[in-house]
């Protein structure tokens, strides 16, 4: 089996919390929510290297809450960057030799074992892997003139982790910024790489607002919602 590694990229400030903690050190059951994440990581796989990218005045916060939680997931903490982009960049320089990589937003604590067992599958098969949902609501396209509807069968909601072959990611990740690059698999495919696609799950949301907290807590209680 190939050398497998997971990024978490951790560089939320909590704005849209309307919180001063950034969102990823905000609890949910008790426990924040980049250790829910890194332990689902660590749970699929222990032998995986785990590397958590979080902002320099962050780290020693971080430091303290591992300690006051007894929190013993093996990782390495690496500085964030100015971007995403840049962030995942430095989280890449300590990937070393063959292998896959995966980039896994840290407020996504709820990605299923399954879906992260098929985006690696499909990574080592084809080399790019992206989990995605379809879209349930209908869609419109605003013009300048006003807006017209699309077809929701055409678009799907993209989440992580995105799954590479190493060489291919950190060649990607040789190219110079740009704005146009929203995620992993945009940079990638500015290689002119294909990207795969492969289901994932409704539950693995991105953890950004109050609300979302609300549908965090109901997951870990298994409520109905």
């Amino acid at each position: 089996m190939r050398k497998l590694y997971a990024i978490i990229v951790a560089g939320g400030k909590g704005m849209r919390m309307g919180k001063d903690l950034p969102k990823q050190f905000l609890p949910i059951d008790g426990t924040p929510i980049l250790m829910h994440t890194l332990q689902t990581f660590y749970d699929y796989d222990p032998s995986m290297t785990l590397i958590v990218v979080l902002p320099s005045d962050q780290q020693a916060y971080w430091s303290k809450l591992c300690g006051d939680y007894h929190f013993t997931v093996p990782h390495v903490v690496v500085k964030g960057g100015e971007t995403r982009f840049h962030s995942v960049k430095n989280g890449l320089a300590c990937v070393k030799g063959e292998g896959l990589v995966a980039v896994h937003d840290g407020v996504r604590p709820f990605v299923h074992r399954d879906t992260i067992d098929r985006c690696f599958a499909l990574a080592q098969e084809s080399g790019t892997a992206v989990p995605v949902v379809e879209v349930v609501d209908s869609l419109r396209k605003v013009e300048d003139n006003g807006s017209k509807a699309v077809s929701r069968s055409h678009y799907r909601i993209v989440q992580t982790p995105q799954i590479f072959d190493i060489s291919l990611l950190k060649e990607a990740y040789e190219q110079p910024y740009t704005d146009e690059f929203t995620d992993d698999a945009s940079v990638v495919e500015a290689l002119g790489r294909k990207i795969f696609l492969t289901e994932g799950n409704r539950e693995n949301i991105k953890i950004t607002s109050p609300f979302d907290l609300v549908i965090a807590e109901a997951f870990l209680n298994r409520c109905t919602i």
